[in-house]
């Protein structure tokens, strides 16, 4: 079922689905930032993808795009899940809200926007989730110091 909703995605959005993996079962599209709202859109309303799971972000530094955006899509008829990865490069950090297409997107995007400091543009209430309001910085980039802003790193043993 999966490789014909990526055939009618692919019909319905051309130059939207940049790769597509499947591998283990497990089907991955890779979509252009640009589209996420209209894809995802699309895999609720035709598709039945009804529950977003999980969106978290990864940092690839030394890479460019640095960042990916991953939605773990499920259908709960179908009992199908579904991966859309977006990639957002660091010199512009940002991509569009899916809070408008699954509500369940509002604190996820908030921990991504807090942890790695990526934008989520038309957020509703884009705000730290986790870490205090005055924090600097965005502690899962891997370029953040291990021990904090402002630290110096363990001088003691480890036992």
């Amino acid at each position: 079922m999966s490789q014909a909703v990526v055939a009618k995605l692919k019909q319905e959005f051309p130059a939207a689905v940049v790769d597509t993996v499947e591998h283990r079962g497990e089907l991955t599209l890779t979509v252009n930032k640009s589209d996420i709202v209209a894809v995802c859109t699309f895999l609720k309303d035709s598709a039945g993808y009804n529950f977003l799971c999980d969106l978290c972000g990864v940092d690839y530094l030394g890479s460019e795009p640095r960042f990916m955006v991953v939605y773990n899509l499920y259908n709960i008829e179908t009992k199908e899940r579904l991966r859309i990865k977006a990639a957002v490069g660091e010199d512009d950090c940002c991509i569009d809200t899916v809070s408008g297409v699954w509500s369940t997107a509002n604190w996820p995007e908030r921990e991504c926007w807090d942890m790695f400091g990526i934008a989520f543009n038309n957020h509703p209430d884009l705000r730290r989730i986790l870490m205090p309001a005055d924090w600097e910085g965005y502690p899962l980039r891997k370029d953040y110091p291990l021990q904090g802003p402002d630290r110096e790193p363990y001088q003691g043993r480890l036992s």
